[in-house]
Parts: structure tokens; sequence; C-alpha cells
């Protein structure tokens, strides 16, 4: 879609990256530790002050006093991390479930170390998990529960409800979590991210995968990390040292910089990315379009049937190519592909940006 949307010079609200740039105090750091001459590898598990302060973030936002030495390992980026996850609990023949719509990377990683996704669908307009449907698709081979919350592309969290059944599950039939949590500090309304940080027995169990891309705006830098127990991250480790052995270096010095010296850019992301959410939505309240609840991450979805009758993957290129605006069809995250005719916008974008398409779209 990003392809399509430069071809055809349309505001692009279809790829998940924010269009204005990364804080310039990480930005000034980077110079400076490239320029110092900080430009050979790093320990494998991440440098010991970005750890540190991985592990002091982790304390402050989940009151979970994990060990940096021995439970964080930084990574490139949240998509290694969650490949390397994978990669450490799954064997040949295992099942994994997985909730659609889900972001592309799961299944791939999961065929590529002999295992089988089993999907379970979520659906417009509320998105919820049904347990008991999860609970029905667990076999004697289950290995791996995914869970993506907040969750791309629809924009719910999990309330305590859900943290409760995932848990029953996974202790009633001894089975592992990989949490992607990477949109953790973008939840709206003065809702509480419920990572699986935060629960002993889930944590117990978990891998919890973040994304630096998304908290500053820098997802051409590839920086994420994973916190998991130290038995699970001795696992995780073995496959990690092999894949990139270690991450841009002149990177986690400025990152550990930027979470030391300006914490308050993370407390401060739910509001900036509200503002931008209510501002589209404000501005789509008299389109034909359906405008589903977004609770976190930086996506909205509309609901198109009552302005076109196309599938949504041809209702985005149709709207791509003849009104100017690029989104993402819903039905392209589902193993079986959805019928609801539902598109998801992006509204890491400058407001400028939001109001223009915004104007496209009400004049459909």
């Amino acid at each position: 879609m990003t392809a399509l949307a430069n071809k055809h010079q349309a505001l692009n609200l279809s790829q998940g990256f924010p269009e204005f740039d990364a804080p310039e105090l990480l930005k000034k750091q980077l110079n400076h530790y490239v320029l110092e001459g900080v430009n050979q590898y790093a320990p494998s598990s991440g440098v010991t002050k970005l750890q540190q302060q991985i592990a002091a973030l982790i304390a402050r936002k989940y009151h979970n006093n994990i060990n940096y030495e021995q439970q964080v390992t930084v990574t490139s980026g949240a998509t290694e991390a969650l490949f390397v996850a994978i990669q450490a609990l799954v064997k040949e023949g295992d099942e994994v479930v997985v909730f659609d719509p889900a972001y592309d990377s799961y299944q791939p990683a999961i065929e590529l170390a002999g295992g089988r996704s089993v999907h379970v669908a979520l659906h417009a307009p509320d998105y919820k998990i049904d347990w008991q449907a999860v609970a029905d698709v667990i076999t004697d081979k289950t290995r791996v529960i995914i869970i993506n919350m907040p969750h791309n592309p629809s924009g719910k969290i999990f309330k305590t409800e859900d943290i409760n059944a995932l848990k029953a599950l996974v202790t009633k039939h001894d089975l592992y979590v990989i949490s992607d949590e990477v949109y953790e500090h973008i939840t709206f309304d003065g809702a509480l991210h419920l990572s699986a940080l935060t629960d002993p027995e889930l944590f117990a169990r978990s891998f919890v995968i973040s994304s630096f891309g998304k908290t500053f705006h820098s997802t051409g830098w590839k920086m994420g990390y994973c916190a998991a127990p130290a038995q699970l991250m001795v696992e995780f480790r073995k496959i990690h040292q092999y894949v990139t052995f270690s991450s841009f270096t002149p990177a986690q010095h400025a990152l550990a910089d930027m979470l030391e010296l300006e914490p308050e850019h993370v407390d401060e992301l739910s509001c900036f990315y509200q503002q931008k959410r209510d501002l589209l939505s404000e501005a789509l309240a008299q389109s034909r379009f359906k405008i589903l609840p977004s609770e976190g991450t930086y996506f909205l979805l509309l609901d198109y049937s009552d302005v076109s009758d196309l599938d949504d993957v041809e209702f985005c290129q149709w709207l791509v190519e003849q009104a100017g605006v690029a989104a993402v069809p819903l039905s392209v995250f589902y193993n079986s592909a959805s019928s609801d005719k539902v598109i998801r916008l992006c509204f890491a974008k400058n407001d400028d940006t939001l109001k223009c398409a915004a104007e496209i779209l009400c004049q459909l």
C-alpha cells in the first residue's frame, strides 16, 4: 500500500510508521556516540546501561523488579525478538494459537520452526476474544499462545478478565505465552496496559516483546527487546546469538540516555496519540464510515459498508487510486479472509495529513 500511495501521490495512512521524526535528544545522542567511535559490536545480550534502563522502566511501569543481566535481551527490532522467541519454544509438530487479525510475521516463524499455527478469529465491531473458543482449539500438541496487546490492527486492549482467562488456560495445559506488546505505552482514555509482566504467574511462562521503534518514533532503527524469566532467556539467547549476535551499538547507548534523561516521553505517549486519534475521529464524524473504538495503538478502524460494496482489498485499491488516501484492508491479517468491511488507518501522522485525509473521506 505504501508503494501504491507513492505511485498515486496519495496520503499514506496505511503502513504503521510515524510521519514525524524521533526525539531530538535521541538523534543528538546517536550522533554523539557515532562520532565518539562507539561503533563496534555490543555484548550479545545488550549494552549494560540500556539493559539497566529497560529493567528500571519495567519496574516503574509494571512493578516487576527483574534482573537486567539475566532477564533482558536487546534485539534488532521486535520482529527479531518474536522470531527468536518462537524458535526457542516451538519444535516439530507443535501447535501455536494466534488471534486473527494477526501480525504477519507470526505464522512464517512458526512454520520455520516446524510448528503449525492455529487461528482463532476475532470479528468486528468489538474484536473480543472468546476464551471458550480458545479452550476448544487446545490439544496435546499446543505449545504456545501468542497475544498482541494493545492489539494491531483492532486497537483493543486486554481487560482483567482476559488476563485471568489466559493465565487459567496456560496453567491448566502447561503452555507458554509470547506477548507482543510493542504498543504498550499507547493506551487511551485513562486505561492501563495490562502487561504479562504485571502478573507473576503469567510472566513465569512468558516472553514479553517490546519496541523502541514504536515508542520513540524510530522504526527505521529496528531496535527492540525481550524480557523473560531467566531460564527462558537462556534459551532465547542461544538463538539470538546466531540470528543477529548483537544490535546497533551507538543506538543502544542513545536509547539508554533517552530513557534516563527524558523518561517523560514514555509517559506522554498516550496523550500525544489520543489527541491524534480524537482529531481523526472527530474529523470523520460526519462521514459515511462507522468509526470503531480504538483503545490503544496508533490505528483506527473504519467500517465502510455504507460507502461501498467492494471487498476490502478492492476498496483499498480504489481508495488509493481514485480518492488519494491509502489504507490497509483488514482481511490480509486473517488466515481465512474475513468478510467484515473494515479498513485500518494509521494516525501516527502530522495533524495536517489527518485533516486532509478526513476531508477526502468525508466526501465519499
